[in-house]
């Protein structure tokens, strides 16, 4: 069951790893560099059996993330900000 922590964030309460920033130059987008960048932290998750957690800032990659087993856990807007989706993927 998701918790909101006091931080303001999603964060699961198990062992996991954070994925705080995955980008690609917009000259490479569409070439799958995302989801290598994605496919290498997620092998040390497996290797490590942990949790993997990220917000991802863009709704229009949380297909992305699905494909590679992430879950959406919720919202978080305030005021006019954009949304942000914290998604985890649970430990394999």
């Amino acid at each position: 069951m998701p918790r909101f922590s006091t931080d303001g964030f999603y964060h699961p309460g198990e062992a996991h790893l954070y994925l705080p920033l995955i980008g690609v130059d917009p000259a490479h987008r569409g070439k799958g560099c995302g989801a290598a960048l994605l496919r290498h932290a997620l092998r040390q998750c497996d290797r490590d059996h942990l949790a993997a957690y990220l917000d991802s800032t863009n709704p229009a990659n949380i297909t992305l993330y699905q494909r590679h087993g992430f879950e959406v856990r919720g919202t978080i807007q305030v005021g006019s900000a954009p949304p942000l989706f914290p998604m985890l993927r649970a430990a394999r």
